[in-house]
């Protein structure tokens, strides 16, 4: 007589074979006690898709569940292999977004990766990262900007947006019937209201460059004669900067903005690295306890406090300063373009290959020489004529 019930003390009663079997419950048709020969038994579910392929599912071990959990679970997974949708059941934003981390970002090398990931663990993940992806909507998201607009600003708002934006839409490009519920006009900033304009004064490179001491010091002070990005000066190895002074600017990958290439250094700029201390056991200009050296937010804060009240300037802005001294003494848009690693939009940057080498170590010696002429607090007006001379 075929057994009509299937109890978890009838679970534990079943003997392994020689081979792995499956024994049916009679009371959920589909739901399987599946045991191996060593004497391990899980619940399993067998449903066809709408296809015709069967599917097997893996419910759980049959010692951490009981059978009447494990029935429920059977049933609702055959339900939706029958239906053609994810067995595993609705998934949670934290799982698409992981999945999405994986397969976007990190497949594709993305260099904002670091903040992509910070975001989603500081202000994402804690509100939404158990809800079933699909059940966010507009409201949620309106919520959320709100609530980080109010603690920590509208530009980690806009990014926000950004990031869970791309996750929708990625969600969306890979499943029927879904669209994502981010509209225009949900951003909190944008890139023009946050672009910045500030550029130090000749009265504020003096100040903070005589206040400049130590290794934040000195990444202050080659921003400035440079006029590179602060990553690629943080990044500089011995090995980059040759016996002659030519510093080839690193690029290791692909997606990284344009660099300034191969620069002859200024004696002013090689005066600088040549001064650091060098250790065998670090390839790095600006070495630090593990790598390069990361402090320059704790730096930054000890010059402020050296150099006194002054209107609010970040690393950056040494750059655009920096751009902005070439065109005060002259220098050709395209060579100090060039020099800055800028990528040059439409034709101009497909069909102009040419490096401005030599250029570009003129205009840093140009550079450097206004520096110099700003630092004595000489008549800066003198100093562009003779340069231009």
């Amino acid at each position: 007589m075929a057994r009509k019930t299937l109890t978890d003390k009838g679970v534990a009663a079943l003997k392994p074979r020689d081979k792995l079997y499956a024994f049916p419950d009679p009371q959920c048709p589909g739901h399987y006690v599946r045991v191996s020969p060593s004497g391990g038994k899980s619940y399993v579910a067998v449903a066809r898709d709408p296809n015709g392929k069967q599917i097997w599912t893996t419910i759980g071990n049959a010692a951490h569940l009981d059978i009447n959990a494990a029935r429920k679970k059977a049933r609702d997974i055959i339900v939706r292999v029958k239906d053609g949708q994810d067995r595993e059941g609705p998934q949670s934003f934290e799982k698409v977004s992981k999945e999405w981390f994986k397969r976007h970002v990190e497949a594709k090398g993305l260099l904002s990766a670091k903040e992509y990931r910070r975001y989603l663990d500081i202000h994402i993940l804690p509100a939404w990262g158990g809800r079933v992806f699909t059940s966010i909507a507009r409201g949620d998201i309106t919520k959320l900007l709100d609530h980080i607009d109010d603690n920590s600003g509208p530009v980690a708002a806009s990014k926000v947006l950004a990031i869970v934006s791309a996750i929708f839409n990625w969600y969306a490009a890979r499943n029927d019937n879904y669209n994502s519920p981010v509209v225009r006009g949900m951003r909190r900033s944008s890139n023009k209201e946050r672009a910045r304009t500030r550029i130090l004064s000749d009265d504020e490179i003096r100040l903070i460059w005589n206040k400049s001491e130590g290794t934040f010091g000195d990444l202050v002070k080659l921003l400035l004669v440079t006029a590179q990005r602060r990553h690629k000066v943080l990044t500089m190895k011995w090995t980059d900067v040759s016996v002659d002074g030519v510093w080839t600017v690193a690029n290791g990958n692909s997606r990284e903005k344009g660099t300034g290439h191969e620069l002859q250094l200024p004696p002013m700029a090689l005066d600088i690295i040549r001064a650091r201390p060098r250790f065998a056991s670090n390839p790095y200009v600006f070495a630090g306890p593990a790598g390069y050296y990361q402090s320059y937010g704790r730096g930054k804060v000890l010059l402020d406090k050296a150099t006194g009240p002054l209107p609010h300037w970040q690393l950056h802005d040494l750059r655009r300063t920096a751009r902005s001294l070439m065109s005060r003494i002259g220098i050709r848009s395209e060579v100090a373009e060039n020099l800055l690693g800028h990528v040059q939009p439409g034709v101009v940057g497909v069909y102009n290959q040419y490096q401005y080498v030599e250029e570009k170590a003129q205009a840093l010696r140009q550079l450097a020489g206004l520096i110099q002429s700003i630092l004595r607090n000489d008549d800066a007006d003198k100093k562009v004529r003779r340069l231009r001379g």
